[in-house]
C-alpha cells in the first residue's frame, strides 16, 4: 500500500479524479457567486487550507522569503492568469466547444514541454497517444452536448481557451523546473492563496460583489472545491519535480478528466446518463493511455540496456 501511494502514475489518476468532481462543484457555486469571486475565494481558502496543513512556521516563512519571486511567478501564471482566462472563455462558449478545448490542454502542454526540456521530445508514438486523446475527449464533449442550431461561435471565447491551453502549458513547465529546497506544499498553497487574493480584488471592479442569497449546498460546494484544488494541485507540483518525470507524459493523465467527469455527471445528475458516443469516446481514451504506457515501458527497458552496457 505505501509504494502504491508514492507510485506516479496512481497520484496522477487521484489528481485527475480530483479535478473531474470540479465541474459540479462549480456549476452550484455560480448559482450564487460571480466567476472570478468565487474561484478567488475557493482558491484562497486552499491555500490557507494547506498553510495550516503545513504546521512548521518558521520553515515555511524561511522558504517564503527565498523563493518569493518564484511563487509569485506561479501564482500570476498558474493562478491569476489560467483562471480569469478559463473562466471568461467559458462564459462565451457552448459547453461542448469549451470542454473541447480544455480537454486538449494535453497538447499545448506537450508542445511547450518539446520547446523547453531537451529530454521530454515528442517522438511518433507520444504523438499518437496525444491526438487519441483529443479525438476522445471531441466525441465525448460532442456526444454529451449537442451544439444548437443557429449558435455561433465566439472566436474571442476560443482564442482565450486556446491562451489558457498555453499558459497552463508554460505554467506546468515553470513548477517543473522549481528549486530544490522548496516544498511543493509551500508553493501551492502559497500561490493558491496569493493568486486567490489576486481573483478576489480583480473581481471587484470588474463584477462588483458578486455574493447573492446562498444555500447550504454552496457551502459544500465551496468547501469540496476548495479541499480538491489543495490537494490536487500539491500531488502536482509534488510530481512534476520528480526525478525522471516527463511533463508531457504527466499531461497526457488529464484525459481521464473528461471521462471521469462524465462518469460523475451520470451518477449525480438525474438527468444524464450513459450513451454510446460518449462510452466510445472512453475507450478512445482509453487507447491513448495504453500507447503512452507502451511509449514509457519501451524508454524505461532502452534506459536499462544501456546501463546495462554501461557497465
Amino acid at each position: 500500500m505505501k509504494n502504491l501511494f508514492s507510485n506516479t502514475i496512481f497520484l496522477a489518476i487521484i489528481a485527475c479524479l480530483l479535478w473531474s468532481s470540479a465541474f459540479v462543484g462549480v456549476k452550484i457555486g455560480l448559482q450564487y457567486h460571480t466567476p472570478f469571486q468565487f474561484a478567488g475565494v475557493r482558491f484562497t481558502l486552499s491555500g490557507l487550507m494547506l498553510m495550516l496543513y503545513f504546521n512548521q512556521y518558521s520553515r515555511y516563512r524561511n522558504q517564503l522569503l527565498e523563493n518569493w519571486r518564484f511563487i509569485g511567478s506561479v501564482a500570476l501564471l498558474q493562478t491569476v492568469i489560467q483562471y480569469m482566462l478559463f473562466y471568461a472563455g467559458l462564459d462565451l462558449l457552448p459547453a461542448s466547444i469549451s470542454a473541447l478545448i480544455i480537454g486538449a490542454s494535453p497538447l499545448f502542454i506537450s508542445i511547450v514541454s518539446h520547446f523547453s526540456f531537451h529530454d521530454d521530445k515528442m517522438d511518433w508514438i507520444k504523438s499518437i497517444s496525444i491526438l487519441l486523446g483529443v479525438v476522445g475527449v471531441g466525441i465525448i464533449s460532442f456526444g454529451r452536448s449537442e451544439l444548437p442550431s443557429g449558435v455561433k461561435i465566439s472566436i474571442l471565447g476560443v482564442s482565450l481557451l486556446l491562451l489558457n491551453n498555453v499558459i497552463s502549458g508554460f505554467s506546468n513547465v515553470l513548477v517543473a523546473k522549481k528549486p530544490a529546497m522548496l516544498s511543493p506544499i509551500v508553493l501551492s498553497s502559497t500561490s493558491l492563496f496569493l493568486g486567490g487574493l489576486g481573483l478576489i480584488a480583480i473581481s471587484i471592479p470588474v463584477e462588483g460583489y458578486g455574493i447573492k442569497a446562498v444555500a447550504p449546498e454552496y457551502f459544500v460546494a465551496l468547501a469540496w472545491l476548495s479541499f480538491l484544488s489543495a490537494a490536487a494541485f500539491t500531488i502536482w507540483f509534488t510530481l512534476l519535480q520528480r526525478p525522471g518525470v516527463k511533463v508531457s507524459e504527466l499531461n497526457t493523465w488529464k484525459f481521464l478528466v473528461p471521462v471521469a467527469g462524465a462518469i460523475l455527471s451520470w451518477i449525480i445528475m438525474p438527468d444524464e446518463s450513459p450513451d454510446f458516443v460518449s462510452l466510445f469516446g472512453m475507450l478512445v481514451i482509453a487507447m491513448a493511455l495504453l500507447v503512452l504506457n507502451y511509449s514509457n515501458r519501451r524508454a524505461a527497458k532502452r534506459v536499462r540496456l544501456q546501463s546495462l552496457k554501461a557497465n
